[in-house]
């Protein structure tokens, strides 16, 4: 191809991209799959590559992000973003309204009203069509520059169009978006699901994990993140040519900039509120996190009129909806070693019922977070569930603070072997870096026998500490050297000759699993499980592995060059090559076939859920065979679902199939699309 015709095809393929983007992040209506536009994307790439000096500032390639900065520069904000005054029951709410109409000396007026994204607030700023600047919100006068980082996030365009088309001459010269970058729930709860898989310690919410990434000085990090954005309001705009924030909406919509699908016009405040009880029923069914709704004053010369505060404006405010929590008192504080040597703090409470169950303790996350809180042992504290399922300390009541309460310190020695703690670099994460600390070997090996790792059944917290604290176990490879020690092994606790022939056996069946599942019980950093199938589908055998470079593992899709550095550190380090040479010792199986040709993947790029019970899988089953197939199996719907297979007692994933109006099959016809009959 020549340099000629390059820059064309380079020119169209950044334009089908953009318009591609804008179907699916504007208007939530993709029309090719994440593969067709993979390959659109890796086309552009390699032709950039080719000729680099076609490459442009805009070009959706630019995304990936640049080389670590050294720190943030400060941006002063043309228009200062204020903060939103909140109210939290409707009587409140009546009263805003009223002040409302007093200050339009009783003129008509409507309101706009959207659920409130609990993210990190930023402005972007674009001139002439092209994203020049991002920043964050700070303290409202200047904020962070963050143009690197927010580059990465592919809901926010890089240039301005017309419908996902060319730049149109109607866009202002001049303008500056005010928006949410949030993190997207299900792709934040997969994030979490690999750190917890890796024995990583998992982030405590999205918009906390979302300013922490904002906040990285590697904008390479962010781009691997799945951040996304949704505009709510506006700074700087020359000319400005809209009289409603509705119509100005309609336009960023147009300009390829994302807004809620889910903003109301109200014509007085009654309608607002029955749109607020009405949200309060279906928020849990949104993508990202909301804790109440935004209420506006549409008219913008009647916003001009009504003015601010000196924090605030007047013509707006936020309905906060009343958080699931309790009250109770926090005993004493217990520290946990996890299977890296990470410490977490957990505190043990006074039990307490909490969305339907009775809670005795949670999570106090890090001692940073015990640090922000101010939290003592003695302190009445409050607690909620972080996605409603884990229970953690979210805030003191200071005034009811016992005379007698104690400051919680981190533990300067091992609770567990009384080795050194040292903190990370980051200085988050205390842990302990004794390797033979009998509290990581313990979890080590109950994860390396879990059941999406080497599937060893029985090995639950109970036996894998027997194991252990007998000495039977201190290593891997151990346990498949049990077999020589059966009466030992009878002789634990609860064991007998039954129970210890089962558990032979299971290990010994164990010795044949795919090289993908060791891959996941190593316990290598960041390794998860879709991780681990990715390298064992692409290298083969552990040989391979062995011999591939920190280059070689970045050509595996989803690795880069953090992650590259983990995997090839375990391998060449001293306990790596020990414990994969003791395993094979022993006979643990170590290759795996290859992935098939796409040709035979007929569910290459697919995102696919399962829910309830199969008559021919299991769900682990029908999940590796999804892999098999070239698809991507998911624990919730989305918009992004292709499809879901319901079998019987299918239950509130169904009912949010049907409501997203994502495509429904049976069993029958999975078989059937699988190639099984």
């Amino acid at each position: 191809m020549t340099k000629s015709e390059a820059e064309k095809r380079i020119a169209r393929l950044r334009d089908e991209i953009r318009l591609h983007d804008y179907r699916y992040y504007v208007l939530a209506e993709p029309t090719i799959s994440d593969l067709e536009y993979d390959k659109l994307f890796k086309e552009l790439k390699d032709l950039e590559t080719q000729f680099p000096d076609l490459v442009t500032p805009d070009s959706p390639t630019q995304r990936v992000g640049g080389m670590p900065l050294e720190g943030f520069e400060q941006v002063t904000h043309a228009v200062p973003m204020l903060s939103i005054d909140n109210t939290y029951n409707e009587a409140e709410l009546r009263e805003f309204d009223a002040r409302v109409a007093k200050g339009l000396g009783g003129e008509k007026y409507e309101y706009v009203v959207d659920p409130k994204i609990d993210g990190v607030a930023i402005s972007l700023r674009y001139e002439e069509g092209r994203l020049v600047q991002a920043a964050t919100r700070g303290d409202g006068e200047r904020g962070d520059d963050i143009t690197a980082n927010a580059r990465t996030i592919r809901a926010i365009p890089l240039i301005l169009t017309a419908d996902g088309g060319l730049l149109r001459r109607d866009i202002p010269r001049l303008l500056e978006v005010r928006g949410e970058v949030y993190w997207p729930l299900d792709d934040f709860n997969a994030f979490n699901r690999k750190r917890q898989e890796a024995g990583e310690p998992t982030f405590a919410n999205p918009r906390n994990a979302t300013a922490g990434t904002l906040k990285q000085l590697d904008s390479r990090v962010v781009a691997q993140r799945k951040l996304s954005f949704t505009a709510h309001g506006f700074g700087e705009v020359d000319p400005l040519e809209c009289d409603t924030q509705y119509e100005l909406f309609q336009a960023f919509k147009a300009w390829g900039i994302p807004i809620s699908p889910y903003m109301r016009r109200a014509k007085n405040v009654e309608e607002v509120i029955g749109i607020i009880r009405e949200w309060d029923r279906k928020r849990g069914s949104l993508d990202y996190a909301t804790d109440g709704m935004v209420v506006k004053v549409d008219r913008l010369d009647q916003r001009e009129r009504l003015g601010a505060t000196s924090r605030s404006p007047r013509w707006c405010i936020a309905y906060k909806y009343a958080a699931e929590r309790a009250r109770t008192k926090l005993h004493s504080v217990r520290f946990q070693v996890g299977k890296l040597g990470t410490i977490t703090p957990v505190a043990n409470l006074e039990p307490v019922l909490l969305a339907g169950t009775t809670v005795k303790s949670a999570s106090l996350h890090n001692f940073d977070q015990i640090e922000r809180l101010g939290v003592r042992v003695g302190d009445m504290v409050y607690v909620e569930k972080a996605g409603e399922i884990i229970p953690q300390v979210v805030g003191v009541d200071i005034e009811a603070r016992p005379p007698d309460a104690r400051e919680i310190r981190p533990p300067a020695r091992c609770p567990e072997c009384d080795s050194e703690t040292v903190r990370d670099e980051g200085g988050v994460f205390l842990r302990c870096v004794n390797p033979a600390c009998p509290a990581q070997i313990k979890e080590r090996l109950r994860y390396f026998c879990a059941r999406d790792q080497m599937d060893i059944e029985g090995v639950g917290d109970v036996l894998a500490g027997q194991l252990v604290d007998s000495g039977l176990v201190r290593e891997f490879a151990d346990l498949y050297r049990l077999k020589d020690c059966r009466e030992e092994l009878i002789a634990l606790e609860r064991m007998g000759a039954k129970s210890a022939d089962n558990l032979l056996a299971a290990i010994e069946k164990s010795k044949a699993n795919p090289l993908a599942r060791l891959l996941a019980a190593l316990n290598i950093q960041h390794v998860g499980v879709s991780t681990a199938i990715d390298l064992a589908e692409h290298f083969g055998s552990m040989d391979a592995l062995i011999a591939a470079s920190r280059e070689d593992l970045q050509q595996v899709e989803g690795i880069g060059p953090e992650l590259a550095e983990s995997i090839y550190g375990f391998l060449h380090n001293e306990q790596g090559r020990r414990t994969i040479a003791h395993l094979r010792d022993v006979g643990v199986n170590m290759t795996q076939p290859r992935k098939a040709k796409p040709g035979s993947q007929p569910f290459a790029g697919k995102t696919i859920v399962v829910t309830g019970t199969l008559e021919h899988y299991g769900r682990k089953d029908i999940e590796d065979l999804i892999r098999q197939l070239g698809g991507k199996p998911a624990g919730s719907v989305s918009k992004k679902t292709d499809f879901v297979v319901a079998g019987a007692e299918a239950g509130s994933k169904l009912d949010k199939a049907r409501e997203l109006g994502v495509e429904v099959i049976d069993e029958t016809e999975f078989r059937r699309r699988a190639g099984a009959g």
